[in-house]
């Protein structure tokens, strides 16, 4: 059995250098997304959303992100999660992307705002008729009997909804609002290349990291 402590890689497929990279970070992050989506890997959109609670124990969870504009990502989830919880209690996160295949990481970090309630109502509808009853069906980060409470939830949800379920009042979309940013790129023998965008009175300040 091959030890952990010897598992190694030479990061050789790309670089990240002052000169090639966006003066915008949103405009870089477009750039990355695009190439992970030409590159067909397997779920590009998966990003890790770290948030800590009020014991000051962080957690981490993977989320999907369903929007991306000058404001920020977005994603949607339960409310009344875990995670949202979090959030209403401290409302700063973490983001990052890890494209394996490019050797590529991308983190973000700032506050998170909900979404209005039409951006979540016009999303909620666009998903598929299960995923809208499984809305309504998890009692999510709750601790549950076992799996027949989500069938059982399920089966009462879409009898009372037929084909047209609301959107829950729980259920919703947050946006990160970026003050940082940074782009991983992985390069030989560890000397990694890392870019910073920091907000600094309106505007976008590009540093480059120490590996």
């Amino acid at each position: 059995m091959t030890s952990i402590a010897d598992l190694r890689k030479s990061y050789e497929r790309a670089e990240l250098n002052e000169k090639a990279s966006l003066a915008n970070p949103l405009g870089q992050f477009e750039l990355w997304l695009n190439e992970a989506l030409s590159a067909e890997l397997p779920e590009p959109n998966a990003m890790t959303l770290a948030t800590v609670g009020s014991d000051l124990r962080p957690s981490t969870r993977v989320v999907l992100i369903k929007g991306l504009d000058e404001r920020g990502p977005v994603w949607f989830t339960n409310y009344d999660s875990r995670k949202g919880k979090q959030l209403a209690g401290n409302p700063y996160a973490a983001l990052q992307f890890h494209w394996v295949e490019l050797e590529r990481v991308v983190r973000i970090e700032g506050r998170v705002e909900k979404i209005s309630d039409a951006e979540s109502d016009t999303y909620f509808h666009s998903r598929p008729l299960d995923s809208r009853i499984g809305a309504w069906a998890s009692p999510q980060s709750q601790v549950i009997e076992d799996r027949s409470v989500l069938v059982g939830n399920a089966a009462k949800y879409a009898a009372k909804f037929l084909l047209q379920p609301p959107r829950p009042p729980h259920w919703g979309g947050y946006r990160l609002v970026p003050d940082q940013w940074e782009f991983w790129q992985g390069r030989p023998s560890r000397l990694h290349d890392r870019l910073r965008y920091t907000l600094n009175k309106g505007a976008w300040v590009r540093e480059r990291l120490a590996p």
